[in-house]
């Protein structure tokens, strides 16, 4: 099967190695430009572009992927596998091979269609999430499905664990749908639109913590946003207001304490919600190291 695989973050990475090392050998990898990074904005590429070079697969980094139409149109590919690319793909694109596009998405469909699906999951309380694999069309991630996979959300895990553990469950769907397509198998089930939920790209201000939700919704909040957009509030110190981030865990207390509201007791640093209260074990000030919350709240008296 003539295969051109299509992605850029992180999670994409065991999907691609799964290829290289069982088939079919992908005929090029298409990743977004290299990207300043940092204190000094060093043009960095992707992960997922240094292990292809490394493999000796064709790369190309189109601002916008039908800038490359016609190279990829030389490939004559049958399967185009889409996963966290970061851009809806054209008409142009979606007409190039000749079986079919599919894309591998970190939720369970229709629910969370969008970016932020992995830390929508767990902020939602969900106790459960997964990869969908689906065929591919001009509106985000609303495509038929070809198959699915389920796994459990753990009741302490952050969003980075939850990614990587997606990011080990993909390979396994892809070769699914990969063969359901290869034997004329393949399904394609509509999406229930009554059901469809979509989640916006996170940016780094979307983690400052409304104290005002209840402990449990900051709670699964933190989580949900470890390690990005990463989790924070502002917090009095000096006489100034400094940006304090917070890290998991946090530890949720039946104890009335007015939302937003620090307290520093018996080495423990609490902050009041608006419905019960969290401990917060690790923490990191502004302008200093990542401490627990203990340290930190020694440190206060």
């Amino acid at each position: 099967m003539r295969l051109v695989f299509v992605a850029t973050g992180e999670i994409a990475i065991p999907s691609f190695q799964h290829l290289l090392g069982n088939g079919p050998r992908p005929l090029a990898l298409v990743t977004q430009p290299d990207k300043p990074v940092g204190r000094h904005q060093t043009l960095t590429p992707p992960a997922i572009k240094t292990l292809a070079m490394e493999a000796g697969v064709p790369v190309f980094q189109p601002e916008v992927i039908g800038d490359a139409i016609d190279e990829l149109a030389a490939l004559e590919p049958e399967v185009i596998v889409v996963m966290a690319y970061g851009q809806i793909l054209r008409n142009n694109v979606l007409k190039l091979p000749k079986r079919a596009i599919i894309n591998l998405h970190a939720s369970l469909l229709p629910k969370y269609r969008g970016a932020a699906c992995i830390q929508a999951a767990i902020d939602a309380g969900e106790t459960e999430t997964g990869i969908t694999a689906m065929h591919v069309v001009r509106k985000l991630d609303a495509g038929d499905i070809i198959c699915m996979e389920s796994i459990p959300i753990g009741p302490n895990e952050t969003g980075g664990e939850l990614h990587d553990r997606l990011a080990a469950l993909a390979p396994s769907v892809m070769a699914t749908a990969l063969q359901q397509l290869a034997d004329g198998t393949a399904t394609r089930t509509p999406q229930d639109e009554s059901k469809v939920s979509y989640i916006s790209k996170l940016e780094r201000d979307d983690g400052a913590i409304d104290w005002a939700r209840g402990a449990l919704a900051v709670e699964r909040r933190i989580r949900a946003y470890d390690p990005w957009p990463g989790s924070f509030f502002n917090i009095a110190e000096g006489g100034k207001n400094r940006r304090m981030k917070v890290f998991p865990p946090a530890v949720m207390l039946d104890e009335p304490i007015p939302a937003g509201e620090v307290v520093i007791r018996d080495g423990r640093l609490i902050v009041g919600c608006g419905d019960g209260a969290l401990e917060l074990e690790c923490v990191q000030p502004e302008g200093s190291r990542r401490m627990s919350g203990g340290d930190y709240a020694r440190g206060r008296k």
